[in-house]
């Protein structure tokens, strides 16, 4: 089978020659170690999204598009004290960061947050024309030319958007005001948080409508909508009913009528409460089934059924307790690889206490189960 061919077969429950082998990626400081344990790290390709020969990773190809503001703000750093500096990002965040133990950009600890670019209503008007979706600089240049004849002959899945690329309703606007005023702003600026909501569902449905008004007919799109903490959403489902679901209904039936075939939503932590709004909102699966946070895919192909297709749930606090219980863990998921519809992946970057011997014997049993072989 091709990959494209057995990606479709998994996502509809026919039979495949194996199930897709895909994995989101490492910590820096994990391929660091790595390296010191005896991987030649320059011969391996570190965009798992893509795929890697190395371990076997099914390729997968992305339609890139800009979905940032344009112009950005200044990037700078404001000032810095002791271990940690404080600076402003392009979407002008501004935050306190530890600089000690970051390896090339990744750090040891999330910053802590200072201040966010939306706070009242004249603030959102002003961040709206940073996002312009006719902007031509949001397209690869000369993508019609260049990249469509191939990506109509391809034999790889294709995805609508780089990974955090399509942001959702609740990841965005928590960028734009930082996850506490958010949190109020559903209460105290209705107006404010509809009229955004509305305006995410515009600007990704203009900005993607290029792509999507030729014949190509992506694979698949993920909506990032990071909307949870370890046990459970971060608004309520009547909030997210009233202000996210009317519009998450009209992307997810623009993206369908033009020719995605599956929408799926990455959210991390738990968000159970919210499933049977993504489903009916159209939503074809999630990941990345974060374990610490009790989504286990067992239990919630058993709660929710076909309608939901699940991908991850493979624990990384597993992959560090060595061989054996590796082995314990995979075994559970064979039924799930059996009936189809399941992607197992690590639930997020494999962090830096797992050893390469074990994650080298992680894959090894990896290939096994998505085989449907016991072991």
């Amino acid at each position: 089978m091709t990959p494209r061919e057995r990606f479709h077969a998994c996502m509809n429950y026919q039979p495949v020659d194996r199930v897709p082998n895909h994995e989101v990626g490492v910590w820096t400081q994990t391929k660091q170690r790595w390296q010191q344990e005896g991987l030649n790290t320059a011969d391996l390709h570190w965009d798992w999204f893509v795929g890697d020969p190395h371990w076997d990773l099914d390729p997968r190809e992305y339609i890139k598009v800009n979905t940032e503001m344009i112009p950005g703000y200044e990037e700078k750093v404001i000032s810095r004290e002791g271990e940690t500096e404080t600076i402003q990002r392009s979407n002008g965040v501004i935050s306190k960061a530890l600089v000690t133990g970051t390896t090339e950009g990744m750090r040891m600890s999330m910053d802590e947050y200072i201040s966010f670019p939306v706070e009242t209503p004249a603030d959102f008007a002003a961040l709206k024309p940073r996002y312009r979706a006719e902007s031509a600089v949001r397209y690869p240049a000369y993508w019609r030319e260049m990249q469509l004849p191939g990506w109509r002959d391809r034999q790889h899945p294709l995805v609508l958007g780089e990974n955090v690329s399509i942001q959702g309703y609740y990841w965005r606007a928590r960028e734009w005001m930082g996850t506490e005023n958010l949190s109020y702003g559903w209460y105290d600026e209705p107006e404010m948080m509809h009229e955004m909501m509305e305006f995410i569902t515009e600007f990704t449905i203009e900005m993607t409508r290029p792509f999507l008004e030729t014949d190509v007919n992506p694979d698949y799109v993920f909506i990032n909508e990071d909307l949870s903490m370890k046990t459970g959403p971060l608004l309520s489902p009547s909030t997210y009913v009233e202000f996210i679901l009317p519009e998450l209904k009209k992307l997810v039936a623009f993206f369908k009528s033009h020719g995605v075939q599956w929408v799926v939503i990455d959210t991390d932590g738990n968000p159970e409460l919210i499933l049977p709004h993504f489903l009916d909102a159209g939503v074809d699966g999630i990941w990345p089934l974060e374990r610490a946070s009790d989504m286990d895919p067992i239990a919630l192909r058993k709660k929710f059924g076909r309608d939901l297709r699940l991908w991850g749930g493979v624990d990384k606090r597993e992959l560090a307790k060595g061989p054996a219980a590796i082995d314990a863990h995979l075994r559970q998921l064979l039924p799930l690889i059996e009936e189809g519809g399941f992607i197992p992946t690590v639930d997020h970057l494999v962090p830096p206490d797992v050893s390469l011997a074990n994650f080298q014997h992680y894959m090894r049993r990896k290939h096994q189960l998505l085989r449907g072989e016991a072991f």
